[in-house]
């Protein structure tokens, strides 16, 4: 049995995982790279011979799990992609708005070209995949629920675990037959942090033969939720109420934007905001995601569940919410010089609405923009994060004056202490246990804790490496 780590070794994004035995041949994840060198990376992604794959396992919706699923059917392959019913929900929000932004960002490369400008990207002329791609992935998607075995190959079982990180995301535990002996493999995916709002905790496992586990945050504890939460108010009631600004929070439209809707309205249901904010969710997707979670409300926690079915009966909430549709909605908003929370896409500000709002806001000193998420190097929220006084935005220099605030403790990812708590509940060390989605740094540190304090032999795995296991 091999393993070929393509993606998400070394570093966050671009998770897939290739397995294959003397009967199969499958991936775990296909998702985009983001941040330095992203555009070069997902265009040379796939260039193999898809066709050959048997089927996709998917872990959640995130586009750096699931983005370059269109370039791999536009490339050949015509299996099944095996996933959560939720998670299919949103591929079909998610899917078709990559799509759109691909042929978007060709679009603007080909102009500039035409222009005269020297592109830094060559291959950005040509999208990965278009509207029609997206689409044609989508019909090869196979919903299944949480806690039933699949079986996508006579020698291949799977069962989806909730993994606790956004709606429909989940841990694998996949049993292959290789060679006469059957061999058990999990796949964190990416794991949520315990008692966080919206998701229930991730389910324990108990047993495994290799284990493929997420790092995220691997070097690093989350502050404790009040905490977090104080901070969060402190930062609100200091930009709205004494420096009468607006508030920019850039949010992946699937997860955090939902976080941060029930969070906010938790905060004014308990007085703790001096004034009441207007709250916009500038993200179609978004609000087409949380129409998705309004659907799926009973994978949510309790509270959760309440929140969102007041939500669902005409936004019934402490705060008034306004989730644009168009281009001129999203306009009028910077008409709105203070006293607005603005929650946009994308999380890591490479694309989305938030370029604009970040245009428009980040000049002026009154403002502050509020980090609930991570941050991967070379994109645009990591510089912002990192101290930047200016950064170029649709060609142009903007000064960086606003304030600047990371919250850490809101992640949807498990910290180091959530991620050893999760592999603690493994009764007997697996075989072997390979560490990704972290930094280089953050992975080896992670895969070093493990080996001291678990005892168990643990890899950082190269990218682009075939190892065989068994």
């Amino acid at each position: 049995m091999n393993i070929t780590f393509l993606g998400a070794a070394g570093e966050v994004t671009g998770s897939r995982f290739l397995v294959e035995t003397e009967h199969v041949s499958f991936l775990v994840d296909c998702g985009m790279f983001q941040g330095l060198g992203s555009t070069e990376k997902n265009h040379a992604a796939l260039e193999w011979d898809v066709s050959k794959l048997d089927f996709v396992l998917l872990t959640h919706a995130h586009i750096d799990h699931s983005g370059l699923l269109p370039l791999l059917v536009s490339r050949g392959f015509d299996g099944a992609i095996y996933t959560t019913r939720a998670t299919c929900d949103l591929l079909e929000v998610m899917l078709l708005d990559s799509a759109h932004i691909q042929e978007k960002e060709a679009e603007w490369a080909r102009e500039r070209e035409r222009r005269g400008e020297t592109l830094r990207h060559p291959d950005s002329v040509n999208p990965l995949y278009g509207v029609a791609e997206a689409r044609d992935s989508l019909r090869q998607l196979h919903g299944v629920g949480y806690d039933v075995e699949v079986r996508p190959h006579p020698t291949v079982k799977v069962c989806y675990r909730d993994a606790g990180h956004i709606l429909g995301s989940a841990i694998l535990e996949v049993w292959l037959e290789t060679e006469g002996v059957t061999r058990k493999l999990v796949f964190s995916g990416d794991l949520g942090q315990p008692g966080h709002p919206l998701m229930n905790d991730p389910t324990p496992i108990e047993q495994a033969d290799y284990v493929i586990v997420e790092s995220t945050y691997g070097n690093r504890l989350h502050k404790p939720l009040e905490e977090t939460t104080e901070e969060l108010v402190e930062a609100i009631n200091d930009t709205l109420s004494q420096r009468r600004g607006n508030i920019l929070i850039p949010a992946f439209a699937v997860g955090r934007t939902q976080d941060m809707l029930f969070i906010l309205s938790e905060l004014a249901q308990e007085g703790r905001l001096i004034s009441k904010p207007r709250i916009f969710v500038d993200s179609p997707m978004a609000k087409a995601a949380t129409e998705v979670t309004l659907k799926h409300h009973r994978l949510l926690d309790e509270e959760a569940r309440h929140f969102m079915r007041e939500l669902q009966a005409n936004h019934h909430t402490p705060l008034p919410i306004t989730f644009t549709e168009t281009v001129e909605d999203s306009k009028a908003i910077n008409r709105v010089s203070g006293g607005a929370i603005i929650i946009a896409a994308s999380g890591m500000c490479d694309a989305g609405r938030i370029k604009h709002h970040l245009r428009n806001n980040l000049a002026r000193e009154e403002n502050s923009i509020i980090f609930v998420g991570f941050q991967a190097r070379g994109t645009l929220g990591r510089k912002l994060v990192d101290g930047a006084t200016e950064v170029r935005l649709f060609g142009e220099d903007v000064p960086v004056r606003a304030r600047r605030y990371t919250i850490g403790g809101l992640s949807a990812h498990a910290d180091q202490a959530a991620l050893m708590g999760w592999l603690g509940h493994f009764k007997k060390p697996p075989r072997k246990c390979f560490v990704v989605h972290g930094e280089e740094e953050t992975a080896k540190l992670f895969a070093d804790k493990i080996h001291s304090e678990l005892d168990w032999e643990v890899l950082n795995p190269e990218a682009g490496k075939l190892y065989t296991i068994a």
